[in-house]
């Protein structure tokens, strides 16, 4: 079955970064767009940004410019490189493909605070 992994949110402060990765595994990931999407507390999940399996990406308004997606198909491995990061952008972090119809997996916390 899929089972995807996140990793790699933490404690940062306003203009810090962090990089998360999602392990992907029980698809051919090579085939599959991917995506990472958040969700803060009392609000819905939101789309950040996508990347094809061509590597052509996407990324909603709110972070273009400050966050980077890519990946790495030897590894089944999808990146979020997020610099610059800000106050409203602390939320729980989830990879998925574009649909976010594959099983969700535990996300990861990311919170900018001072």
């Amino acid at each position: 079955q899929v089972q995807l992994a996140e990793s790699g949110g933490g404690l940062v402060q306003p203009g810090g970064s962090l990089r998360l990765s999602c392990a992907v595994s029980g698809i051919s990931f090579r085939f599959y767009d991917m995506a990472w999407f958040r969700q803060a507390p009392g609000k819905q999940r939101e789309l950040v940004a996508t990347i094809t399996r061509n590597n052509t990406t996407n990324y909603a308004d709110s972070v273009k410019g400050r966050f980077t997606i890519s990946r790495d198909n030897a590894k089944n491995t999808v990146y979020l490189q997020m610099n610059s990061l800000k106050p409203e952008d602390t939320a729980a972090y989830y990879c998925n493909i574009p649909l976010g119809t594959m099983t969700w997996g535990r996300g990861t916390q990311v919170t900018v605070s001072s």
